[in-house]
């Protein structure tokens, strides 16, 4: 293979390339139609579901101290948007991108606004569809138990946040995600593409930041397992914060991580 084919097919795409690409992705987005908008959404949301699912087993019973597990757990969780962004699924964190299309006035207000709200319904019932299966599984009673105590203390804690916090890491949170989208998009084989999306996902779940859609996931199924009285009782005795763990207040914070 001669050498300018070899560079050709290992150089990562270059910056200007990588914002064009987006912006094309962000039309093609924007003009889906409805039933695809939603199907797709409805997928990413079941993907972010299963890789907060697989991060909430890495990280119970580590004992390798707060930073190693929550960069384990990232690593985990990175699965979620692996699957998104080779599936092709639609996240809505990730098509906040799609205002790059927008603001070239190749889509107009009403197409990205429609997009995004389509998305984010879809995304919705992907995540709490797969909270369903995984409470109804009973896969949370493993290591007796202890899988779900960890979920029902990731859920409560992030309903422990007020209002400046838990935005502030929302912002974070979406700049992270969508550095991850265009990082992937740099890359010109599947390899590249998991490679790009890991390290940006590690480090919001390292951060303990907030993604609107795994709050999707974390709080409701932390709902559903007070309704365990054995793990109630646990969580009780590891003086975890539940008060606060209801459907108001996951309504309230699911609004501020917008």
């Amino acid at each position: 293979m001669p050498d300018t084919a070899f560079k050709h097919l290992t150089d990562a795409y270059a910056p200007s390339e990588i914002a064009r690409r987006i912006h094309d992705i962000g039309v093609t987005k924007a003009r889906l139609s409805v039933p695809d908008s939603l199907a797709l959404a409805v997928l990413a949301g079941a993907f972010i579901a299963l890789g907060a699912a697989f991060a909430t087993t890495v990280m119970t019973g580590s004992g390798l101290g707060y930073g190693p597990t929550r960069f384990l757990g990232g690593v985990a969780f990175s699965l979620g948007l692996i699957l998104v962004v080779i599936a092709g699924a639609e996240l809505f964190t990730g098509n906040n991108l799609v205002a790059m299309a927008w603001a070239s006035r190749a889509i107009t207000t009403g197409q990205m606004v429609r997009n995004w709200a389509l998305v984010l319904v879809g995304n919705f019932l992907g995540a709490v569809g797969t909270v369903a299966l995984v409470f109804w599984s009973r896969i949370w009673t493993a290591a007796d138990g202890s899988v779900g105590l960890t979920a029902l203390r990731m859920a409560a804690t992030k309903c422990e946040l007020g209002f400046g916090e838990a935005f502030a890491r929302g912002i974070l949170c979406n700049a992270l995600v969508c550095l991850a989208v265009w990082l992937c998009q740099s890359g010109r084989s599947v390899t590249d593409r998991i490679l790009a999306v890991v390290w940006p996902v590690a480090a919001f779940v390292a951060l303990g930041l907030e993604h609107v859609i795994a709050n999707l996931y974390f709080i409701p199924l932390g709902i559903l397992l007070k309704s365990d009285t054995n793990l109630l009782g646990a969580a009780r005795e590891a003086g975890i914060p539940i008060e606060d763990l209801t459907v108001s207040g996951f309504l309230i914070r699911a609004v501020f991580v917008i």
